[in-house]
């Protein structure tokens, strides 16, 4: 049996009661389906972190990544006395080189304009040196318009010039051949292995200056594996946070103690991410109703996706007057024209467990059509399902407790 599958192979009769403390029974039903108590065993942050190299071939790489730690005295500083914007400091990393860490202390302060952080830039450590609140990265894009456009609002002032370290990331969106920028309309892009980002707000301040329709407006991308982002506060509307991995490989995202905030598929991408004491916040200021907060797009073959636990997830006021949130729904990204394939189109995974479900979701079905294909949703909950049938969806709950658990 093939290594991660065999961690998921469960074939036990389902309990007929639920977690103590939980109104969860398992199985549920297929519009929201419930995971027992061995079901959930696999789904835990040593398995989702557990692994590296590619779908195809999985090796066992045990990733346990200890809190992020502050230096006495960092290598560059950000801010008054030192570098004018993160990016002339990430640049001075990368030309620096070596494999040592080295620590980029930004002062507080709002510091307008993206941040590109190209694969090759040694194990990096970007923090802020104050409050999250205080230290404010932000920049202004919407992905619908054309990669010119893009190109003329990030590089007005040549920030990014030929030779410099990020100029092969600005040229492959400048450059893009497509009708819009798409997910290159990101506040911070980072490509680099081993990345820390604590202790800062990132905010794509497009928000609601723009109408309820489709506007990506990324605030993080990361594309890279062992990705740790903690203490962090991620601001947009839609996408504002994508863990993303390449179609090929595993790519590992820990993402700890992080407020995000948007109103549609604001948490997304292929990565394999765990999310531990975090909290979404689903608004309703540019869309008051059927916001989604998820939109894994795992590989199909695959079984880890996101797992977020000991989390809260919450909705402000305009949800909880009228109760159309939606947790999440699988992203079948690359399918328009085909429709789902199953084993081929990528089939998000996700379990939420032992988390906080505040009030204004839809308790009968909290799980929205796919995106992209609108792809219904359905859940096996016969005794022995398979978890990660490619003919089901692949989102679950686990011992979730409040308003919205029930």
């Amino acid at each position: 049996m093939h290594i991660v599958s065999a961690l998921i192979a469960v074939a036990l009769a389902l309990p007929t009661a639920g977690a103590p403390g939980s109104p969860q029974v398992p199985p549920g039903t297929t519009a929201r389906p419930i995971l027992s108590a061995e079901e959930a065993g696999p789904y835990v942050p040593e398995n989702y972190l557990g692994f590296s190299g590619t779908y195809a071939a999985p090796v066992a790489d045990p990733w346990r990544p200890p809190p992020i730690r502050l230096p006495h005295r960092p290598d560059l500083v950000v801010g008054p006395h030192g570098y004018a914007s993160v990016q002339d400091a990430v640049d001075a990393a990368y030309r620096a080189g070596g494999t040592a860490r080295r620590w980029i202390a930004v002062r507080p302060g709002t510091y307008t304009g993206t941040v590109l952080i190209p694969a090759g830039t040694p194990p990096l450590t970007v923090y802020g040196a104050g409050r999250a609140e205080d230290v404010r990265l932000e920049f202004t894009i919407d992905a619908t318009v054309t990669p010119a456009q893009w190109a003329a609002q990030v590089n007005p002032d040549g920030r990014y010039a030929e030779g410099d370290p990020a100029w092969p990331m600005y040229q492959s969106c400048a450059t893009k051949t497509s009708a819009t920028a798409g997910l290159c309309a990101t506040v911070v892009w980072a490509q680099s292995t081993d990345l820390q980002l604590t202790n800062l707000t990132i905010t794509n301040t497009l928000l609601d200056t723009v109408d309820r329709g489709t506007h990506q407006a990324l605030a993080l991308r990361t594309d890279a594996d062992r990705t740790q982002l903690e203490g962090l506060r991620l601001i947009s509307r839609q996408d504002t946070l994508l863990a993303n991995a390449d179609d090929s490989r595993i790519a590992r995202v820990s993402v700890r103690d992080t407020y995000v905030e948007g109103d549609t598929d604001f948490v997304f991408g292929r990565a394999a991410a765990v999310f531990t004491h975090c909290t979404f916040r689903l608004v309703s200021s540019r869309k008051p109703s059927g916001g989604v907060i998820f939109a894994p797009d795992t590989h199909p073959a695959y079984p880890y996706g996101f797992l977020v636990t000991r989390s809260r997830i919450v909705a402000d006021d305009g949800y909880a007057a009228a109760p159309t949130g939606r947790l999440g729904r699988a992203w079948d990204q690359g399918a328009s024209a085909t429709g789902y394939l199953p084993g081929i189109t990528p089939n998000g995974q996700l379990v939420i467990r032992d988390s906080h479900l505040g009030a204004g979701f839809d308790t009968a079905a909290p799980w929205a059509p796919a995106a992209t294909t609108a792809r219904p949703f359905s859940a096996p909950i016969e005794i022995g399902r398979n978890l990660s049938d490619v003919d089901h969806n692949r989102l679950w709950e686990y011992a979730n407790h409040g308003p919205s658990a029930v």
